[in-house]
This record gives structure tokens, sequence and C-alpha cells, in this order.
């Protein structure tokens, strides 16, 4: 891998779960990733953004699919493009469903595959990550009204649909838990855990 597209959201832009700045640039997993795997990671994280579900309440566009062919094209060639999204597709006033998320998923997918890349490059490769569930923060809730039992649910829906389409799959809930300050967001060790498990299982599968 030699040039890596990270497309996700405040998960990928690094949220600090205390006070909402950026962490440190060392925890972020796209930089962990890039270090590991000694390769070109081009972070294209929003705090907000959704799959394919239009989000009125932010400073700018939080539609991933409207924005990701523009970035495909601003950024080839392209080896791979990491997809962690869906957290944001499930508060309820955006979508609210892990199907819908998945749906949402499936839809960038196609973007990716039947972009035009002209003599850019090929098609990259697409690995997707489902992002750690939600947890209960403070107040008894999680961040913007999420049924935590819905983000629980995106890893298998994900699993499966990349079975389906023929995906590589990691499920980063299996290494990293969201902050209990905010229940959504992560700290830097977990942010950190999530780049150097991907760099692992990118390493493990061009060995296979």
């Amino acid at each position: 891998m030699k040039r890596i597209l990270a497309f996700g959201d405040s998960l990928t832009w690094g949220h600090d779960p205390v006070d909402g700045t950026r962490l440190d640039a060392r925890f972020l997993w796209p930089n962990v990733l890039a270090k590991a795997l000694r390769a070109e990671v081009i972070s294209e994280g929003l705090g907000g953004r959704t799959t394919i579900y239009d989000d009125e309440n932010g400073p700018c566009d939080r539609n991933g699919a409207r924005v990701l062919p523009v970035l495909l094209q601003s950024h080839s060639p392209l080896d791979l493009v990491i997809v962690m999204l869906g957290t944001n597709d499930l508060k309820p006033d955006i979508c609210g469903t892990a199907e819908g998320a998945r749906d949402g998923i499936r839809r960038i997918v196609e973007i990716i595959r039947r972009h035009d890349y002209g003599v850019v490059g090929l098609v990259p490769q697409v690995l997707i990550v489902s992002p750690p569930p939600c947890v209960i923060g403070p107040d008894g809730v999680t961040g913007g009204g999420r049924d935590i039992g819905e983000t629980r649910r995106l890893a298998p829906l994900y699993s499966a649909l990349c079975d389906e389409l023929g995906l590589s799959f990691f499920d980063a809930g299996t290494v990293s838990v969201a902050s209990s300050i905010d229940g959504v967001h992560l700290d830097g060790a977990n942010t950190a855990a999530i780049g150097a498990a991907l760099a692992e299982f990118i390493h493990t599968s061009q060995k296979a």
C-alpha cells in the first residue's frame, strides 16, 4: 500500500470527548496507520459526516456520498480507501437504524467502484470498518440520542455486506471502546489502537 484514503467522521478527525478539540496528532488513527505501514494516509475525517444522509445542522455538507467523488478525484491515484462511517447515520433525526447505515455503506462502495478515475489510476481496494459501538454517557444516555443497540448492530450488518460484495472488513469495536464522557467519541489510546490494528490487518491481508 502506497497511498490510502481514510474516509470517516469525527472518529477519524480525532474529536476529543473531553472538550471537543482535536486529539494530538500522534493519536490519530490515520497517522498511526501511516507510520506503521510507511505509507501515505490521507485523513478525510469530518465531524458529523454521514454515509448518504443530509444533515443541515452543521457548518458544511456532511453527506459523505456527495463529497466522495471529489475526494476520489483530488487524491488519486489511490491504492486503498478505508471507510469508517455510520455512527452519525444513527442519530434519530438523520436515519436511526443500522440497516440505513448499512445501505449507506453500500452506496459509498458503489461510488468508489464506479467512479471514473481516467488516467489518474485504477479502482482502489476498499476496506470497510465498523465504528466502535456507543456507550452510556454520564447523563444516562448516549450522545445525539443514538440507540446503543443499533450501534452494536453495525458490525454484523457491515460484515455480511462485505461478504456479499467481496470486500475486506474490520470491526473497530474489537480493539477500541467509546469514552463514557460523551458515549460516542474515543480517547487518544483508543483512537491510536484502531490505527495499529488496521496496520496489522492490512499487513496480514497483503501476505495472504
